[in-house]
């Protein structure tokens, strides 16, 4: 008996590609497309606050800085610290937060109040508690409901996942580049991996550079060893995590009062270097106190890095202390590696490029875990009953593609329907998320798989389509009036959610005309399909050509 032929690399390198991408598809599924959201997370922020007004232009930051430090100063007059982000063509309002003093009820040196404030008049706005696309930014690699470095390491996991999956598929796939420019419709299982192949090449180089940068951008947190040899005391590590971040902490106060120099000022001493609209916040420590200290940070389009970039002033006089520019060769790299990862630092038409190309790995990702059931169907003696782990993969394709949909459009629904007033508001748009995402679970296990497709697909075209609807009955911002005054945020939002729902409509009409395999003892006379010759001659089996036909069959 010859010994069995070895595998080759190829092969084993397919059995890798496919329980890579199987195992932890349904999370890389979910930070793809969370992800790819989030590089527009400030548009969708600004839609989650109706409330706050339309900018028809980008107001002068030096100005609008010193009108939100004037409203501090009434607010909040005996904090030891003030920060506020400063608005620009993305972002309508003046974010800011400030420390609270420590209470007999409620000690401990990090109480913080928070609000947002019309540029225009300084004024803090009464704007409904949302976390708007910040949520689906910080879900994308910390998730929720559990703690933020628990859900760190589930996304690091994820990514190595992603990375090997990356790296065998190309070996895998010899072919793959030619693939790549054929697609066969309407051909089950071949149509399933032409559409996976031609989505992995289309944006191969950015799907290998988002993986790896996510995991260089918390490669202090998966392996911490280098830091700690090299920073052994907490004060060193605490001055490295000064080092790498513009937020400045209050110093010890000197016990003299004296007042701010103006702000305005300072910034415009900023904007000299940086550009007029290149001012992203501006921290202030112990404002009224000798000892204040002025940070102004610099924005991030244009930036290569995502390194802090900040100049550093003395708050009584204005006198410029320190410019920081740069933290250093090894930090500066992990910094463009995160500015890639992020892409801020492009204009529109490269966040909308961001956007596509992740669009098309979310694709890559979910048309990859539907290939193995497609797969794994047509091999089964009877693709009718398959077993338990085969439906189990099933379900879960279900509810992570389909069900996702519905999940993030719930959170907008929710956003535009619970009452402003309501406590821990922006808590419970999340919890209504993660409601109907396991609503969605429960409706595929409940319901036959096609019908589960089908029916998930539908209920996710609606949602989406609906969402502009209900923006224009529940807010002043229908689209007609987004258009006629320029709001391209809430108009661009309104109309790629229109532009997704058409998506969903065509595969939930793609699916329902799809037929499910039946079993292969059950399968009746096909004449395009030419039955396989017998495998030895009809007298070995003592019957005649048409018995061994039927036996083959």
């Amino acid at each position: 008996m010859s010994a069995p032929k070895p595998r080759g690399i190829r092969q084993t390198m397919s059995e890798l590609h496919t329980w890579a991408g199987l195992l932890l598809g349904w999370v890389l599924y979910a930070m793809f497309l969370t992800g790819t959201v989030s590089y527009f997370k400030d548009e969708l922020s600004q839609w989650s606050r109706p409330e706050l007004p339309h900018q028809a232009q980008v107001l002068d930051p030096a100005e609008v800085a010193q009108r939100v430090a004037g409203q501090l100063a009434v607010l909040a007059p005996g904090s030891t610290q003030w920060s506020f982000g400063l608005p620009n063509a993305r972002n309508n309002t003046a974010d800011a937060f400030w420390r609270l003093p420590p209470s007999a009820t409620q000690p401990g040196p990090r109480r913080f109040g928070s609000g947002n404030f019309d540029p225009a008049t300084g004024q803090k706005v009464a704007a409904r508690d949302t976390q708007g696309g910040e949520f689906f930014y910080r879900f994308h690699f910390q998730f929720h409901y559990m703690p933020v470095i628990w859900g760190r390491w589930l996304a690091g996991i994820a990514a190595m996942f992603m990375l090997v999956a990356i790296v065998s598929g190309v070996i895998t796939h010899k072919k793959i580049f030619t693939d790549f420019f054929t697609f066969r419709w309407a051909k089950g299982q071949r149509s399933w991996l032409d559409a996976h192949n031609a989505l992995s090449v289309f944006g191969l180089p950015f799907h290998l550079m988002i993986t790896y940068t996510g995991l260089v951008t918390l490669m202090a947190l998966y392996m911490p060893w280098g830091e700690k040899a090299a920073f052994k005391t907490p004060q060193e590590r605490q001055q490295l995590t000064t080092q790498l971040s513009a937020f400045i902490q209050p110093g010890k106060p000197s016990g003299k009062e004296a007042a701010l120099a103006p702000i305005d000022d300072i910034v415009r001493q900023a904007q000299a270097r940086w550009g007029r609209d290149n001012i992203a916040r501006v921290t202030i420590t112990l404002p009224g106190d000798a000892a204040s200290r002025v940070a102004v940070s610099r924005g991030e389009p244009g930036r290569t890095s995502m390194s802090p970039q900040y100049m550093m002033f003395e708050g009584t006089t204005g006198k410029l202390l320190e410019t920081r520019d740069s933290v250093g060769p090894a930090a500066e790299t992990r910094g463009v590696m995160y500015a890639l990862h992020l892409g801020r630092f492009g204009d529109t038409v490269a966040r909308w490029l961001y956007f596509i190309v992740s669009l098309a790995g979310t694709a890559m990702v979910g048309t990859g875990l539907v290939m193995w059931t497609v797969k794994r169907r047509q091999r089964m003696p009877d693709p009718t009953r398959p077993h338990f782990g085969f439906r189990l993969v099933e379900k879960l394709n279900i509810a992570a593609i389909a069900g996702l949909t519905i999940a993030m459009a719930a959170f907008l629904w929710s956003n535009r329907l619970l009452p402003t007033g309501m406590a821990q508001r922006a808590d419970w748009e999340i919890h209504v998320f993660f409601i109907a995402w396991g609503a969605a679970l429960l409706h595929a296990v409940l319901r036959p798989a096609r019908k589960a497709w089908v029916e998930q697909l539908w209920a996710g075209a609606a949602v989406l389509a609906l969402l502009p609807v209900l923006n224009m009955v529940t807010t002043d911002r229908p689209l007609w009036r987004s258009l006629a005054e320029g709001d391209w945020i809430f108009a661009g939002i309104d109309l790629m959610l229109w532009a997704l729902a058409a998506v969903h409509v065509k595969l939930a009409l793609r699916t329902s005309q799809h037929r499910v395999p039946v079993a292969r003892g059950k399968r009746t006379r096909q004449p395009t399909e030419a039955p396989p010759p017998p495998a030895k001659p009809a007298a070995v089996h003592g019957g005649s050509n048409t018995a061994a036909h039927e036996g083959a069959r």
